[in-house]
C-alpha cells in the first residue's frame, strides 16, 4: 500500500506591505487600535495591479519544486485551489500548468472557498493512495482577494490578503507517513451568507450587479459565531479518533486563520494550550485558501514541527464548506 507524504512544501506573499495606518487614513477613523487588539492583524501583502492568482501560485509552486528538488517532468497532477480564479473559463492550474512547464501533468481546480487546500490536500493524497500512475502531485492553495474587495468596507478592507501556498506530495510504499484520516463537510443552508455572487450564471456582471457591488466581496448576513470552534472542534476529535492519535499528540493544529478567537476557542474546547495551533495572520492578514500552508510554512521555520509529527489540517470557508485531514509528516 502507497501513502501520500508531503514531500516539501513552499508559500509566497506579495512585496506589497498594507500596514493598518493605511486604513485610518482611508477611512478616516481608527481602525489599527481594534485590528491590533481584537484581531491581532498588524500588516497584510496585497498583490500588485499586474499580479494575479496565477501568479501567485507560480511563485508558491517553484519554492517547493526548488526545496524538493522536483523537476517540472516528474510533476504528475496539479490541483489549485482558489476562490479568487484567474478566469471563469479555463481552470486558473491549465495557466500555471504552462507557466511552470508541468507537461506531462494532468490540471484542475476546486473552489471549497477557504476549506480549499485542506480539501486538495485530501484529494491529492487519495489520488496518490488510489492510482500508481500519480506518484507527484503538486497541490496549491492561491488567494488573491484585494482583486475583489471594496476597500471602503470596513467590515472586509482590512481583513483580506493575498498570497499562496503549495505542497508537493509523493507515494512511498509501506509507510507510516502521510493522510491518516480526512473529512468533507458542507452546511449549504450558509451559501449566500457571503461570497462574491456576481460572474456566474445566477448573477451576469452587468450595469446592476455593478451598481450594487455584487461583483465584489459581500458578507450578506452575519454567520453564528460559534460555527467554527464548535465544528473544527468536532472535527478534530472524529480525525484524531479514526487516526488513533490523541488529540494532545499532535505536534500543530493548523486552522483557517479567519479569526484568532475562533482558533483559541477551539484549542479550549480540545483542552489544548493555544500554542499548539500555530496562528499567522498576524502580518498576512486572512488569505483564505492560502492560510494553512502560510502557517504550516511559519510552524516549520520556528522549528515547531519535523518529520514523524502528527498534524492536524482544519479548514472552513464559504458555503459553508469544511474539510479536515490528519497526517504524519
Amino acid at each position: 500500500m502507497r501513502n501520500a507524504i508531503i514531500h516539501s512544501n513552499g508559500m509566497y506573499v506579495p512585496e506589497r506591505v498594507v500596514p493598518n495606518s493605511y486604513f485610518d487614513e482611508l477611512l478616516g477613523e481608527n481602525v489599527s487600535d481594534w485590528l491590533e487588539e481584537f484581531v491581532e492583524i498588524y500588516e497584510r501583502r496585497w498583490a500588485a495591479e499586474d499580479e494575479s492568482t496565477a501568479d501567485l501560485a507560480a511563485a508558491a509552486a517553484r519554492q517547493a519544486m526548488e526545496r524538493g528538488n522536483v523537476k517540472p517532468d516528474e510533476v504528475d497532477l496539479l490541483i489549485i485551489s482558489t476562490d479568487t480564479p484567474e478566469f471563469i473559463s479555463p481552470s486558473t492550474s491549465s495557466k500555471v500548468q504552462h507557466m511552470l512547464g508541468l507537461r506531462n501533468a494532468g490540471t484542475f481546480d476546486i473552489n471549497t472557498a477557504c476549506a480549499g487546500f485542506v480539501t486538495a490536500l485530501d484529494v491529492g493524497s487519495k489520488y496518490i493512495k488510489a492510482d500508481e500512475q500519480y506518484q507527484t502531485v503538486l497541490i496549491i492553495g492561491a488567494y488573491a482577494m484585494s482583486k475583489y474587495i471594496n476597500k471602503l468596507d470596513k467590515k472586509t478592507a482590512n481583513l483580506f490578503a493575498d498570497g499562496a501556498g503549495a505542497f508537493i506530495l509523493k507515494g512511498e510504499k509501506n509507510s507510516r507517513r502521510g493522510l491518516q484520516a480526512s473529512r468533507l463537510i458542507t452546511h449549504g443552508q450558509y451559501h449566500d451568507y457571503m461570497g462574491i455572487f456576481a460572474g456566474g450564471t445566477a448573477q451576469p456582471v452587468n450595469h446592476e450587479a455593478l451598481e450594487k457591488g455584487d461583483h465584489l466581496l459581500t458578507i450578506a448576513k452575519k454567520f453564528p459565531p460559534e460555527i467554527n470552534p464548535e465544528t473544527w472542534s468536532a472535527i478534530a476529535r472524529e480525525l484524531s479518533g479514526r487516526a488513533g492519535t490523541d488529540l494532545k499528540d499532535y505536534a500543530q493544529y493548523f486552522l483557517t486563520q479567519i479569526n484568532i478567537n475562533s482558533i483559541r476557542e477551539t484549542m479550549d474546547r480540545l483542552e489544548l494550550p493555544h500554542e499548539m495551533a500555530q496562528t499567522s495572520m498576524h502580518y498576512y492578514g486572512y488569505t483564505g485558501s492560502a492560510c494553512i500552508p502560510l502557517a504550516f510554512e511559519d510552524a516549520l521555520q520556528a522549528g515547531k514541527i519535523t518529520r514523524g509529527d502528527s498534524l492536524m489540517f482544519i479548514g472552513s470557508g464559504g458555503g459553508l464548506a469544511f474539510a479536515g485531514a490528519s497526517f504524519i509528516y
